[in-house]
């Protein structure tokens, strides 16, 4: 297995897979201290060795309010976050999550989000983002309200993909 192979099977081996019990309990808030930057680093970490552009803290056991994300490559960390405001317009795309192997799904989503939330200084902080940007914020935002992609496809697609899930492994599993 390459080093980069390692590395992701790793992350994985982190990351609550669909099933997993945690995947559906809502989070809880949290206040900034020394364990939670520690915490929010290696969530960082992870997210990246798995080549993911977000990751909720319950993927990786945790029941706090907590997203890491990339934006046009820049990090972003949001603390108890908020969706405040959804446009009535919204976009079916498929949508990936490290907590299903990766796999995709057709979600509909609002196009435009207003989310709103703290960062690491304690600061307010406001996302105001649309398309793919505002797709990720969402998908994030579920996760600490206990809520995969699944529960938001077709009965169709849900079927399809509990298939295909029942089938794969991931990645490093031999």
């Amino acid at each position: 297995m390459a080093n980069d192979d390692k590395t992701r099977a790793a992350a994985f081996s982190q990351i609550r897979q669909f099933g997993d019990p945690v995947l559906k309990e809502v989070s809880k808030p949290v206040e900034i201290d020394d364990e939670l930057r520690k915490l929010i680093d290696r969530m960082v970490i992870i997210m990246d060795a798995a080549d993911g552009v977000g990751l909720a803290a319950p993927q990786i056991g945790i029941l706090r309010q907590i997203i890491v994300f990339r934006l046009d490559k820049d990090l972003n960390v949001l603390l108890n976050p908020k969706i405040t405001w959804k446009s009535e317009e919204t976009i079916v795309d498929a949508e990936g999550c490290l907590s299903l192997a990766s796999l995709a799904v057709d979600v509909e989503r609002a196009k435009e989000v207003k989310v709103e939330g703290m960062d690491l200084e304690g600061n307010h902080r406001v996302y105001e983002q649309e398309g793919i940007k505002a797709r990720i914020l969402q998908h994030e935002v579920d996760h600490l309200e206990g809520k995969m992609v699944i529960d938001r496809c077709s009965r169709e697609q849900r079927k399809d993909l509990m298939g295909r899930l029942r089938k794969m492994r991931l990645p490093g599993e031999d």
